[in-house]
């Protein structure tokens, strides 16, 4: 076993040896060059379809992943509200196989939306991520260059999702089970409930976040190495546990840059007299900063090697040809 090690000690050295020094991550730069390349893409020359299309693409990407918050007043008396008992007689009128039928066919359709959703927005991230590495407005290319890696993506978000909810549930357990069970000794107040739920969140927010993290690389491995999900979701939890540090850096900034996004969305919102909340019109409006933020992505996973760039696949530009001579005077 010692010399085991010895020698992996020994082959890193040798690989840093060749190298020179380890590669530099960077976190600031990659924003900056994002940056310029949000420009490029939007703006030189400024293009009014490309930028339809191209929201688009990124309104897709975002395709149900928006929430909505809405604030009910849970303390009021529902059989105060006028019509209410009215419809309460007519909901008791009804037999209780339609009623359950009803509310069964109301959840399938509900969850059949959903997938939809997830199936779209897994399409749009690729064909968001192609029209930023080709600088282009294209559509129909993409969706079907990257069928199959959309496809995969999709899949594996779904089974992503069902384990993060089954953790979820089996988590809530419990603080769920004494309260389903009607125990009275657990108040609002109580330490156990309070630190069981505040647990509970911990985990179930780590989870959202670290999913969120393997997903936001697994996107630009799949499309740089045309490989399926299973494949790039361990090259990226290989490339976030092999450099903890930057990723940690990273995703710290991602979170100021976060906040300072929603910041910006609602001043938008807010010049635009609420046009913005409209969802395709508002991705259009704020196209700058969501071509901005993924690019920014894009172009800090380049820095770990050629096979994590999505711009490496590109064709070099030819060559300008060589400029003739003057011709010689008469």
């Amino acid at each position: 076993m010692r010399s085991e090690s010895l020698i992996n000690i020994y082959q890193a050295v040798q690989i840093v040896a060749v190298n020179g020094s380890a590669a530099k991550i960077e976190v600031f730069k990659p924003l900056d060059e994002a940056f310029q390349l949000m420009k490029k893409i939007l703006f030189q020359p400024f293009d009014l379809k490309k930028w339809f299309v191209i929201g688009f693409a990124a309104w897709l990407s975002n395709l149900g992943s928006g929430s909505y918050n809405f604030r009910f007043n849970r303390g009021a008396d529902w059989q105060n509200v006028p019509g209410f008992q009215a419809v309460s007689d007519a909901i008791n009128q009804i037999p209780h196989w339609i009623l359950f039928s009803g509310l069964g066919v109301i959840v399938a359709l509900v969850f059949a939306v959903v997938i939809v959703f997830a199936w779209l927005r897994a399409r749009g991230r690729f064909m968001l991520v192609d029209c930023i590495v080709k600088n282009r407005g294209a559509i129909a290319g993409p969706w079907r260059e990257f069928r199959e890696q959309g496809n995969s993506y999709f899949l594996l978000a779904l089974l992503a999702g069902f384990i993060i909810a089954i953790i979820a549930a089996l988590a809530s357990l419990p603080f769920m089970l004494p309260i389903i069970r009607g125990v009275t000794f657990l108040h609002l107040h109580d330490v156990y409930l309070i630190c069981m739920i505040a647990l509970w969140a911990v985990v179930f927010v780590l989870l959202i976040l670290g999913w969120t993290l393997i997903s936001h690389f697994m996107v630009a491995i799949m499309y740089r190495r045309r490989c399926l999900a299973l494949e790039a979701f361990w090259a990226a939890v290989s490339l976030i546990t092999n450099y903890p540090g930057e990723i940690t850096l990273y995703c710290l900034f991602w979170i100021a840059l976060g906040i300072a996004s929603a910041i910006a969305a609602c001043a938008v919102i807010l010049a635009t007299c609420c046009i913005a909340l409209i969802p395709y019109i508002g991705t259009v409006i704020l196209l700058p900063l969501v071509v901005c933020l993924r690019a920014f992505g894009l172009r800090f996973i380049r820095q770990f090697g050629s096979d994590y760039d999505v711009w490496a696949a590109m064709p070099e530009a030819p060559p300008a040809p060589p400029s003739l001579p003057p011709p010689l005077p008469s």
